[in-house]
């Protein structure tokens, strides 16, 4: 065995061919139709896989076709699509953030956009506070935003979390970040208080990203589902500054940015009006069309109401024009054709073996839209099911797999979360692995895939994510990037042996009566409770 460095400090052992770890159950893996899969998924013509576009025409006819050649059955009202129906808001990208008499450039030094189905949000001389991390956590004693009044200005926040800052485990949960810390969140709070726009200041370390995924992410168009208001209770303005914007504007209101930042992380921090006031126009072009999640199942014998759900979502981030002018496509061969495949030759693996003996247990294989936007697809899903989720035992997700050689471990997202943590460590412990906790808790990695929408329904899940442990690389260089191509040189030996783990968690789930228990106090768990589970 040969070591691979992980950063500067994390170091684990090289499976060179791993063939043993995944031949220690029944899970035969098909190499040649999964990198089909991932070479026709990631490929040019499909564009980058966007919702709403040719590119979803050709993954929905591809995965449906596949779910109908292994024989599943159709997962919802007799069909394998559920219709998303969203709003495509496309904000003009030649906006300008004011503030003061500073102008500041849309994409290179802030980013905007809204949720609102609307032509336009107006931002006009909007006064600007500063509410340290923008959190309210009754059960950690902490209110950013007691004291100060907010509705209708424009919030600047901190991203991440006080736990992160301080890096002490007994505050908030220490360097693991909270729901608290994630920018859906921030953005959620600010609407309840009223304010009329956000901007979280990009820091890298606690973003867990760098400034290129923000710009890529939330330039262009973007998607939402729509309520009976046309989204009016939400946010009218989402938007991240570069840090170096942010120290401007602190310098422009008299405030020292560094200073405030450390009294934001200190217990009796207070919201600070900033003196300033803030101007953006946001012109939308808004499209109403329907995006479909795929979903086909394997119904069980004996305890066919109970449902797990296989999943890993579909989409990726499109078409963009570089400063060049130049198109990149962003094809996502790993985030998250890779997981796609995965569970096309699981859901075959699967409809081969209950051809021999039927499961206990319904499977239902799904594949999303729209999680790079937010995880829509999944809480369209979630809030719609096509079973009850009390029905629904537990969510496996697959969201970037390991396409080099195999390693020793397998990640573990949360600790102490849910009791399928006990049934990640006896499948690791049959292929002579050990479970590695998230070398990256700050990262938030549980509060960012699709597998979170079913969570807040009290449903648990596990994750299933090597992007940036087994390739240092990626996260720098490919996540979220042009730069994420199929390579036929991958040697997949890590994909072999991860779907072999996730096969043996699946089958012993779907030959057992156990209902997988939510162990950390939390809403999840009170949910869960409602459900008699």
């Amino acid at each position: 065995m040969k070591k691979l460095i992980i950063g500067s400090s994390i170091c684990c052992q090289l499976i060179t061919g791993a063939a043993w770890a995944a031949d220690k159950n029944n899970f035969v893996f098909a190499e040649d139709a999964y990198r089909q899969h991932v070479k026709l998924l990631a490929s040019d013509e499909f564009g980058g896989r966007a919702p709403l576009s040719a590119g979803e025409k050709l993954t929905l006819d591809y995965l449906v076709s596949q779910f109908k050649k292994i024989g599943l059955e159709p997962g919802y009202k007799g069909s394998y699509l559920q219709p998303v129906p969203l709003a495509k808001v496309s904000a003009n990208q030649s906006m300008s953030l004011k503030v003061g008499d500073m102008e500041f450039a849309n994409g290179s030094e802030f980013t905007a956009r809204t949720q609102q189905i609307t032509d336009k949000v107006e931002l006009k001389n909007s006064e600007l506070v500063f509410a340290g991390y923008g959190i309210n956590a009754p059960e950690y004693q902490w209110n950013d935003y007691q004291g100060i009044d907010v509705k209708g200005k424009t919030v600047v926040v901190l991203v991440n979390d006080p736990g992160f800052a301080t890096q002490d485990p007994a505050f908030f949960k220490g360097n693991a970040m909270t729901y608290y810390g994630r920018w859906t969140y921030k953005y959620e709070e600010a609407a309840r208080q009223g304010a009329k726009a956000v901007f979280i200041v990009h820091e890298t370390a606690p973003a867990a990203y760098g400034w290129g995924v923000v710009q890529n992410s939330n330039t262009g168009s973007k998607f939402t589902l729509v309520d009976d208001s046309n989204n009016k209770d939400l946010l009218g303005v989402m938007g991240w500054i570069q840090r170096d914007v942010a120290i401007k504007i602190f310098d422009k209101a008299g405030l020292d940015y560094q200073a405030l930042k450390k009294k934001a992380h200190q217990k009796g921090f207070k919201a600070v009006d900033m003196g300033l006031k803030a101007s953006l126009t946001l012109e939308n072009k808004i499209e109403h069309a329907e995006s479909y999640n795929v979903i086909a199942k394997l119904p069980g014998s004996e305890q066919a109401n109970e449902h797990l759900v296989m999943h890993a979502h579909w989409d990726h981030l499109s078409m963009k024009q570089d400063g060049d002018g130049h198109v990149q496509i962003f094809n996502g061969a790993v985030d998250n054709a890779s997981g796609v495949a995965g569970v096309l030759g699981l859901a075959k693996h699967f409809k081969q073996m209950a051809d021999d003996k039927p499961f206990k247990r319904s499977i239902l294989f799904t594949s999303f839209t729209a999680e790079e936007t937010g995880l829509i697809g999944a809480q369209h899903f979630a809030e719609n099911p096509p079973i009850p989720t009390k029905d629904m035992v537990a969510f496996l997700n697959i969201d970037g797999m390991n396409v080099n050689q195999g390693v020793d471990y397998i990640l573990r997202y949360g600790d102490g979360v849910s009791e399928l943590e006990t049934y990640l460590a006896d499948a690791a412990k049959v292929q002579d692995r050990f479970v590695k906790p998230d070398p990256r808790p700050q990262n938030g990695l549980m509060y960012r895939s699709d597998h979170f929408a079913l969570a807040k329904e009290g449903v648990p899940g596990l994750l299933f994510m090597s992007l940036g442990d087994t390739d240092p690389d990626y996260i720098a260089h490919k996540y979220h990037k042009a730069a994420d191509d199929y390579d036929p040189s991958w040697s997949l030996a890590g994909v072999k042996q991860d779907l072999g783990l996730i096969s043996h968690i699946l089958e012993t789930l779907a030959n057992s009566s156990d209902w997988p228990k939510w162990i950390e106090e939390s809403d999840f768990k009170q949910r869960r409770a409602q459900d008699g589970h």
